[in-house]
């Protein structure tokens, strides 16, 4: 039978298969629904600097081919995360991996976030979520100038010598180009997709209370499997976590054969807890 183990810019994961940010809190929220430990790892709910109250409600809305969300980087900070989420997913996870996923406002939040983690728990990497807006630079998002992905990169690389993934969205011209600026400053792999944005409207209202959001679960997929292997044809050495849309065993190997070296499932998560240890008995039973 095939070992779905992987070796992952110096990590070993038990199998491809991660929790999204964003779908699996810190872990907790999860630790009483699915065996946690079957996974090949977690990707932690974004941490900033300073506790984030998150946008007005409601923050998400379904639709046919998935959701809308503006949740806004609810989390309770760096400080809680350090000293409560951490020390609790150390207790609870001998086996897999977790990955905090970092973001930050300015160049200099991301590396102080990382900073403040430092040694403080059982986390192998950290995931770099530039889609945020960069509000010395007027709000552009980071990850859509090589330039501004290089300078977070660099600060991130000076104050940790973990793995940094760099989680770009597929709302550019040239996604590639912006993988290659990554590496090029020190990222040891990157994480294709974000979400893109949509808007919904009910009646003459918005559905979300921020207005647009993020557009995630099915109508991700084929973007997703797209940028992934656009990345890889680019940057062929390059680890890839791909996401985005993931439902099934089947969604997973879409991934796989686009060259993804990770896989991680979010929305259907969150629709359904349990998908993620079905789509490993999925796997597991198709023997590879």
């Amino acid at each position: 039978m095939r070992s779905w183990r992987r070796e992952v810019a110096g990590i070993t994961f038990n199998n491809p298969l991660l929790l999204a940010s964003g779908t699996a809190g810190f872990g907790r929220e999860l630790g009483g629904v699915i065996a946690l430990n079957r996974l090949g790892g977690l990707v932690t709910k974004a941490v900033s600097l300073q506790p984030r109250q998150g946008n007005r409600p409601p923050r998400v809305a379904e639709f046919h081919g998935g959701m809308l969300n503006s949740v806004g980087l609810a989390n309770p900070g760096v400080g809680h995360v350090r000293d409560v989420d951490l020390p609790w997913l150390a207790a609870h996870l001998t086996t897999a991996r977790v990955l905090v996923n970092v973001v930050g406002f300015t160049l200099a939040e991301y590396a102080e976030v990382i900073a403040r983690l430092e040694g403080a728990g059982p986390h192998v990497a950290y995931e770099l979520n530039l889609s945020c807006p960069n509000t010395s630079a007027g709000g552009v998002e980071f990850g859509a100038d090589p330039r501004s992905i290089a300078d977070v990169i660099v600060r991130c690389r000076a104050v940790t010598r973990l793995p940094l993934f760099a989680k770009l969205s597929p709302a550019v011209p040239d996604l590639p180009s912006l993988a290659c600026a990554a590496r090029d400053a020190g990222a040891d792999g990157v994480t294709v997709v974000n979400t893109m944005p949509g808007l919904l409207y009910q009646g003459t209202m918005t559905r979300l209370g921020h207005g647009n959001g993020g557009v995630s679960g099915p109508a991700l997929l084929a973007i997703g499997v797209l940028a992934v292997r656009r990345v890889v044809e680019r940057l062929p050495a390059l680890p890839v976590i791909g996401v985005g849309g993931v439902r099934s065993a089947a969604d997973v190997c879409q991934y796989l054969e686009a060259g993804a070296s990770l896989v991680a499932v979010g929305t259907a998560a969150l629709a359904d807890p349990r998908v993620p240890e079905r789509i490993l008995d999925e796997l597991e039973s198709a023997g590879g």
